[in-house]
């Protein structure tokens, strides 16, 4: 890290944070709930587990209780990935689907088995210093005693009438003034407090063999869907391998099927091809090469990767270097391309990363998949379910064609670099298809460009989006802009901040950390 340049050319809103401990989140409280931890002699999981569950609180427009999560974890020695995905109910069968044209966004069909509490109880058994019930405290003060809600997280809270009419107990829980709470107005959630002592007493088991799993089968029972109380017994967030594309001297790791990061490293070995080092930075050479390597892995993506139980093809077979030079030998540079892909859509994902003393450094994301998630509120308990199974497909034959006891493709991902096997930086950019896409620009940014953590996540971005168009972000150049207009890009301008994800990162210095924390989100970065 020490190579990188110490300028900062954009317009921020933030400095990196230079400390020895260190926590960037999405949100303050949050932020500051894992830097609680550290205070109190915790390691950088305890802090990582305290900031994850107040993010279920104090931004619940992202991420809840009834969440996924993934994570990967440096202990010092090695790098260890944990998978805490749930799979859909084993009662789920294709032909119950047929009468959707695309897969539900809201309702039980939308709902497979939560697996953020799982996650949190096993990075705690397995690496953390200090008791699980401690961990939890923060969260439980935010939602018994209240607090103030944050500009961003307000902003997206006022979709929620729009996204989930009729769900009464989502309005109970989340609508108290019968609307969004504005930015500044106390929000509190007792159901939630109570909630979270329960699962701190039980270590998580009462979400999944006890009195919460009662409740949340039995709601599921009354309003038609088929969740079981065998789905929540014998659901177990996975140890997993790690996977990693080398690219400019650093090895850049994302986590196996079902998560989407394969796209981000196919995209690495794909521009490892293209001698982009020979373009300026922000240039419409650079971008360019950027956006049709993307669009590759996209491809392979939507058409190969889903769980991998039923995957044709393996992830080492999509990241052969071989085959990642013949993709590269495809893109025209001069003309923009239009290979057949499709990117699901969603903003509803935290991430946060955290480090310690002792080098030990934790990279986490956890999510709804879309806003508050399905809309399914567990009556009395805080409980927001995600709605994780839209991200299944319909069609027959795909690798991710909807089932029963199958885990769908997951966008959220955690990434880490790391650099002749010592770790270099943990980060992650929140934010449907963007990740994969955030990723890559944040890994040429610093190890193709030189910039610093904070200039990488303050520079404008790009985003392919759904329709196979690119948002380009205000701060480009205008004849940059033009020079891609005219190789076909088809440009939007205007596009809401959100589509561009939110970055977190942090990266190891010879005595310490430097810390990030991106300025389109209501986030900081905090350390000692």
């Amino acid at each position: 890290m020490e190579a990188l340049n110490w300028d900062f050319p954009y317009h921020s809103q933030r400095m990196p944070v230079f400390a020895q401990n260190v926590v960037a989140t999405s949100q303050p409280l949050a932020a500051q709930a894992g830097l609680q931890m550290l205070l109190k002699g915790g390691n950088a999981v305890d802090a990582a587990i305290a900031a994850a569950i107040a993010l279920t609180v104090v931004e619940p427009t992202s991420n809840g209780i009834g969440s996924d999560a993934f994570a990967m974890v440096w202990d010092g020695k090695q790098l260890h990935g944990v998978n805490g995905s749930g799979r859909s109910p084993t009662a789920w069968n294709f032909d119950d689907f047929a009468k959707y044209e695309t897969m539900p966004l809201v309702g039980w069909d939308a709902v497979t088995v939560p697996g953020a509490v799982s996650l949190w109880a096993l990075l705690s058994e397995r690496f953390g210093k200090l008791p699980f019930d401690v961990l939890c405290e923060p969260a439980i003060g935010y939602a018994r005693d209240g607090f103030l809600v944050s500009p961003k997280t307000a902003q997206r809270w006022l979709l929620g009438p729009e996204l989930y009419p009729g769900f009464q107990e989502f309005a109970a829980t989340f609508l108290p003034f019968g609307r969004a709470p504005r930015t500044g107005e106390y929000f509190r959630c007792p159901d939630q407090a109570t909630t979270l002592e329960e699962i701190a007493r039980t270590r998580g088991e009462s979400f999944y063999r006890g009195r919460l799993a009662e409740l949340i089968v039995s709601q599921s029972h009354r309003q038609g869907g088929k969740l079981s109380l065998d789905d929540l017994a014998d659901h177990q967030a996975e140890w997993v391998s790690p996977i990693a594309q080398s690219f400019n001297d650093v090895e850049v790791h994302e986590l196996p099927p079902n998560t989407q990061g394969l796209a981000a490293l196919q995209m690495l070995g794909i521009l490892n091809h293209t001698h982009l080092v020979e373009h300026p930075v922000d240039s419409a050479d650079s971008i360019h090469l950027q956006l049709e390597a993307m669009k590759l892995a996209f491809a392979d993506l939507t058409y190969y990767v889903g769980d991998p139980d039923t995957m044709a093809v393996s992830d080492a077979d999509l990241s052969d270097p071989s085959y990642l030079a013949a993709r590269a030998a495809q893109i025209d540079r001069h003309r923009a391309q239009t290979p057949k892909w499709g990117i699901p859509a969603d903003q509803g994902t935290v991430y946060l990363t955290s480090a310690d003393t002792n080098g030990m450094m934790v990279s986490f994301i956890q999510s709804n998949y879309h806003g508050f998630g399905s809309g399914v509120v567990i009556k009395d308990t805080g409980i927001s379910l995600q709605n994780r199974g839209a991200g299944f497909s319909l069609e027959a034959g795909h690798p991710n064609q909807v089932a029963g006891a199958k885990r769908p493709l997951h966008t959220i991902i955690p990434g880490f670099v790391t650099k002749n096997g010592h770790p270099l930086v943990s980060f992650g950019v929140m934010g449907a298809a963007m990740q994969p896409q955030g990723h890559v620009q944040m890994m040429i940014r610093m190890f193709v460009y030189g910039q610093n953590p904070q200039t990488a996540s303050d520079a404008p971005r790009w985003c392919l989006t759904e329709d196979g168009q690119v948002a380009l972000e205000p701060g480009f150049a205008p004849d940059v802009v033009d020079d891609l207009k005219g190789r076909g890009h088809r440009l939007v301008l205007d596009a809401p901040e959100f589509v561009y994800g939110g970055a977190q990162l942090i990266g190891r210095l010879p005595e310490g950390f430097v810390a990030a924390s991106d300025h389109r989100k209501d986030g900081q970065a905090v350390g000692f």
